[in-house]
């Protein structure tokens, strides 16, 4: 196995099992390395502090063990990693007849940094991050059929938009294990959806604003309720049980507002409170009627995916609040969320206080949200906290 021999005084990161070692840090590279190759990491000193996979890039290096005992990174190892991950999914529960859409690995949560896996029914959608995962992949998904109970019947593998583009892997999107007979409809707190994991958005739906919808839902009773960029329209669908008396539903994405015509379809057949707008946000809500909807869900894709995005994203959060803000009747509530995990709670915090200055608003906050416990944030690995959400009484 090739070693990498960090800088005088840069272990102290690992000594804390943060899962990272950045390029920076990185004394002597073996000349023959490659991407996705799992390495030892070493002081200058030649302590051995852990295994990891290497890549390209600012984050050199993404820890699976630490420690100097010999562990092999095999099926074995994400066996039980996959393993006690469940466990904490059943403590929870998560796993009941009415939900079976659920997080299962959450990458560095779970100390498999790199790996996300999605639970919707019996399919197991697998996204890897990073080219040691990928080269792994055959050998996590083995590990998902030995959950007990039968739990995983297929893994599809769903990895085109997420690996690093100068590794150059070219995966392609399909089944490792199963596919046959594969029903794509997963039930979430007893409401039903189709899952498109074949050609979605992320592994097909947004389980991490799971108990954000619930409460979504409390809020909704006699309201007319607009959810922008709705995607499959999970809240939507939660504004419907939750007895809300109008709900629209918008996203610039055609496939997506059918998706969510789909949905409201499974779960309210014939309803006509329901109406989708194929159409860009910031113009919807230019063209707004003042006083239309009085229950806001602001939930846009990350604005900022990368640190050098964040001033952009910052002025993107305040404008669409601020657009929000200003057409919303006293008495209104606003859920605004953003899951960009290069933008701190306290960055869009500001934000939104900027947004409604601007908007000339009055606004109390309610809830600050965060992501379910099924996304769990390692403490030793505090950016892995990405969602964010505030809900807001407007006067």
């Amino acid at each position: 196995m090739k070693t990498i021999i960090l800088q005088k005084g840069r272990e102290d990161s690992l000594l804390r099992f943060h899962p990272w070692v950045f390029s920076g840090a990185i004394k002597t590279l073996p000349e023959d390395i490659e991407d996705g190759d799992l390495v030892r990491v070493a002081s200058i000193d030649g302590k051995v502090l852990g295994l990891g996979h290497y890549q390209v890039g600012s984050i050199a290096v993404k820890m699976l063990h630490f420690g100097s005992e010999p562990v092999a990174i095999d099926e074995a190892f994400y066996a039980r990693r996959i393993a006690a991950a469940l466990v904490v999914r059943r403590s929870l529960g998560l796993l009941r007849d009415d939900n079976s859409a659920f997080r299962l690995v959450h990458g560095e949560g779970d100390f498999i940094p790199s790996l996300v896996v999605d639970m919707y029914g019996h399919t197991a959608v697998m996204q890897a991050h990073s080219p040691g995962i990928h080269f792994d992949r055959d050998k996590i998904a083995a590990a998902l059929m030995s959950l007990p109970d039968g739990l995983v019947k297929n893994v599809y593998y769903k990895s085109e938009t997420t690996l690093p583009f100068k590794a150059q892997l070219d995966p392609v999107n399909d089944y490792l294990i199963g596919g046959e007979d594969v029903d794509d409809v997963a039930i979430e707190n007893g409401l039903r959806f189709h899952i498109d994991w074949l050609k979605g958005q992320k592994t097909g739906f947004f389980v991490d604003q799971r108990e954000n919808r619930c409460l979504l839902e409390s809020f909704s009773c006699g309201r007319r309720v607009l959810n922008m960029f709705c995607y499959t329209g999970g809240f939507s669908v939660y504004a419907m049980r939750g007895g809300a008396t109008l709900v629209n539903s918008v996203d610039s994405s055609a496939k997506a507002v059918s998706l969510t015509d789909a949905n409201i379809a499974l779960n309210f057949a014939d309803d006509g409170r329901h109406k989708s707008f194929a159409e860009d946000a910031f113009k919807f809500l230019d063209h707004m009627e003042t006083g239309a909807y009085d229950l806001v869900i602001l939930d846009p894709p990350a604005f900022a995916k990368r640190k050098s995005a964040l001033r952009n994203a910052l002025i993107g959060y305040r404008k669409i609040n601020a657009a929000a803000l200003a057409k919303m009747p006293a008495g209104s509530v606003l859920f605004t969320f953003s899951c960009s995990q290069a933008v701190s709670r306290e960055q869009f915090r500001l934000a939104v206080f900027s947004a409604a200055a601007q908007a000339k608003r009055r606004v109390r906050i309610l809830h600050q949200l965060s992501q379910p416990a099924d996304h769990p944030i390692n403490i030793y690995h505090p950016e892995g906290e990405y969602l964010k959400g505030l809900v807001l009484w407007v006067e």
